[in-house]
């Protein structure tokens, strides 16, 4: 079947994930529902002009189809209660938190706001490359609301929308330098705030530096590394979904040949040990590592 990535990518989705090789369209079964419905329509109005095969399953899932008939819906359905149960076998951890399907949590890190004193009044914009960012600055201060923002990509962008800040733009590559010079022209004669961690891992701000930007970096939270170790199986799938997690694992666990390391963008890779070349994810969310893994 024809891989539909351009085509999804310039309707910038922000609650529908598109996976290249299952041919699925998946919702984003956090995001608000009002939201996911508006994308709905707009998706399936989108399939309908371009006369592309699909149906709806039971949880709002989009499955593009070849042909549209009761036989191909059958075989899709079965395929995909295959695919549940080979799932299900499979030893996927995340480094996070965060619960996603098929995949078991093991929270490598801990993040702790900061104190953090900031005038919005003297920024034209604020940057924001994470959702706990997002998270962090409201819990400062509701002020950075009023303030157009500038997300790397949907799930940040969510985030802003969910806490109600004032989203200006979300941007397509979802990788940090990527992203820097994407908004460059965007960015021109602006002052810019970017909120972040306490350490950065992407070369943004030299990069607005070389195009005369001007851009104030504060830090509103910071990461903690877990001191846990865990007996992690032989043939796991292990998803790291920042520099921190990669830390924190080789400071209390050893690394396998039999592992599988899936990294959640191409920043995030470059701080793997030189003997480990992750897979790097279609999709830059923790749904999208764990349909990575799944696809694997």
């Amino acid at each position: 079947m024809e891989n539909f990535t351009s085509f999804f990518r310039k309707l910038n989705l922000l609650h529908y994930e598109y996976d290249k090789t299952s041919q699925i369209l998946r919702i984003d079964k956090n995001s608000i529902q009002k939201d996911t419905y508006e994308e709905f329509i707009k998706l399936t109005y989108k399939l309908t002009e371009m006369n592309i095969e699909f149906f709806v399953d039971a949880h709002k899932n989009i499955i593009l189809l070849v042909t549209d008939t009761f036989l191909s819906r059958f075989k899709e359905k079965t395929k995909n209660f295959k695919l549940w149960i080979r799932n299900k076998q499979k030893n996927i951890y995340l480094l996070s938190d965060k619960k996603v399907d098929y995949a078991t949590n093991i929270p490598m890190i801990r993040l702790v706001g900061l104190e953090v004193d900031i005038d919005f009044s003297n920024y034209d914009c604020i940057i924001f490359t994470s959702k706990n960012a997002v998270k962090f600055v409201d819990k400062l201060t509701k002020e950075w609301k009023s303030v157009p923002a500038y997300a790397i990509g949907p799930q940040t962008a969510k985030s802003i929308k969910l806490y109600g800040g004032d989203l200006k733009f979300v941007g397509q590559d979802k990788h940090g330098d990527e992203f820097a010079h994407e908004i460059i022209s965007e960015l021109k004669g602006k002052k810019v705030l970017y909120l972040g961690a306490q350490k950065i891992v992407s070369n943004m701000l030299e990069i607005f530096k070389n195009n005369n930007i001007m851009c104030d970096y504060k830090a509103i939270y910071k990461t903690i590394s877990s001191q846990k170790r865990f007996r992690f199986p032989s043939k796991s799938i292990i998803i790291f979904s920042s520099p921190s997690t990669i830390e924190g694992f080789f400071k209390n666990n050893v690394w396998d040949e039999s592992f599988t390391a899936i990294s959640i963008g191409k920043t995030t890779a470059k701080y793997f040990p030189q003997d480990i070349k992750p897979i790097i994810s279609d999709n830059t969310s923790l749904e999208g590592c764990v349909q990575t893994a799944l696809n694997l």
